[in-house]
């Protein structure tokens, strides 16, 4: 008698598992910017706005080292120990932020919380797409990055219920929860079948693959046929250097950049600059919250759309109704149209940041799809440290809110503008090289 096959697993345990991944993300990153007006009043360190948006950069650049060291290090230990190892990393740096007794550990410590997060995401990423069904790809990612706008909802409402009452020490201590997810994973999270292929261990990656409902000898097949391609072709970076690809790869990084200055200026700035405008610290924090809520609507819209009518129209709308959010956000408004215009914020910029990995990708061939992504999304967070420090700068000149968001608002409008050249680009050289996916 036959033996019944057992139901595959499901991709959504993926789906999830990195998900929190990307709260603990968002967490840590909103976090700081949700604390940074009492912060800048903790006696002895004497902080002045240009040194707390210093201090911002300093998680983005340990995130820069993360993101970079990400890809070396998944093809030495695996997406799976390298998640596990991110998450007990950001604890451990939520918690040295926490006991912290002056500024240059403070500094340290958020730059090392920086590194653990770059590391965990391009895996997060890697592992979601991997295990999503193949025509809900970029859906099932933009689920996954509505991560970070739900870590930011934590760290707001833990800042507007905290805060009033304790220290800003608690809300960075509060991150060692993460922890907890460690265990979790251990025992739930698959290992790439890519990365087990690639490393020879066939009845592994057979086995997991069939767990999982997926056709093992199609991907031993692909992943054939790409070593073959990488053994007769430059691959990986050096094959996005040179033409045709290197004018698109440079075009996206400048969009990427764009969207970072908007994205962490803002995660950083935001309560500081409502409070600088006369709001008191309880609704600064609340805005805060509607940011993160627009972030999480933007990704989840956005991708589904980009599944229907492609990326390139999606990321020119979310660019455009960003723009516009913050150029309102410059002037006194009403509360209903102030409402409106921070969710506007969030969803054209955290919602455009999801929405464009997907668009990178389908962009390029898909033997160096991964370095493009890694490229790009590496080199834009350049605007992940322009930002909060710019913001900081304006506020130090003695310009105001007003100048800080037009800072924002200006990147917001280059990027659109950039967005509609992608198309151009991409078709002068498509008879030389594979077809893009799908760019319109």
């Amino acid at each position: 008698m036959p033996r019944p096959q057992s139901r595959p697993r499901s991709g959504l345990t993926v789906l999830i598992l990195c998900f929190l991944t990307i709260v603990a993300d968002g967490y840590d990153m909103v976090v700081y910017g949700a604390a940074l007006p009492k912060i800048l009043h903790e006696p002895g360190w004497n902080l002045t706005p240009g040194t707390a948006g210093l201090i911002g950069t300093w998680t983005l650049g340990g995130l820069m080292v993360g993101f970079v060291t990400a890809g070396p290090l998944t093809d030495r230990i695996g997406r799976r120990k390298l998640m596990l190892v991110g998450v007990v990393w950001i604890s451990a740096g939520s918690l040295l932020s926490a006991l912290a007794m002056n500024v240059e550990v403070f500094g340290l410590a958020r730059f090392l919380t920086g590194v653990g997060i770059g590391s965990v995401v391009p895996s997060a990423v890697a592992l979601t797409m991997e295990y999503a069904p193949r025509n809900r790809r970029l859906l099932y990612n933009g689920v996954m990055l509505t991560g970070f706008s739900v870590g930011g909802v934590l760290a707001s409402l833990a800042a507007i219920w905290l805060l009033p009452h304790h220290d800003w020490r608690v809300l960075f201590g509060l991150g060692i929860v993460f922890v907890l997810l460690m265990p979790i994973m251990y025992f739930r999270l698959p290992e790439s079948v890519d990365y087990l292929d690639a490393r020879g261990r066939e009845t592994e990656a057979r086995a997991l693959a069939e767990a999982y409902g997926r056709d093992y000898d199609a991907i031993a097949a692909s992943a054939a046929s790409n070593r073959m391609e990488s053994a007769s072709s430059p691959q990986g970076v050096r094959r996005l250097l040179a033409r045709p690809w290197l004018l698109p790869l440079i075009v996206f990084v400048v969009i990427s950049v764009c969207v970072n200055v908007v994205v962490y200026g803002l995660n950083t700035w935001a309560p500081a600059l409502m409070h600088e405008q006369g709001y008191a610290l309880g609704s600064a924090l609340t805005f805060m919250l509607v940011l993160q809520a627009g972030g999480a609507i933007g990704s989840v819209a956005g991708s589904y759309l980009a599944d229907r009518v492609g990326c390139a129209r999606v990321v020119m709308v979310l660019f455009v109704v960003g723009a516009a959010s913050l150029l309102a956000l410059s002037n006194k408004l009403d509360t209903g149209w102030l409402m409106l215009a921070i969710l506007g914020a969030g969803i054209g910029g955290t919602g455009t940041n999801s929405v464009l990995y997907g668009y990178v990708a389908s962009n390029f061939p898909v033997a160096n799809r991964g370095s493009a992504v890694g490229v790009v999304m590496g080199l834009g967070r350049i605007g992940a440290l322009v930002g909060p420090a710019m913001a900081g700068w304006i506020l130090d000149a003695g310009l105001g809110a007003r100048w800080s968001f037009y800072s924002f608002a200006i990147p917001a409008i280059v990027g659109a503008v950039l967005v509609t050249l992608v198309p151009v680009i991409t078709a002068s050289r498509r008879t030389e090289e594979e077809p893009a996916l799908t760019t319109a």
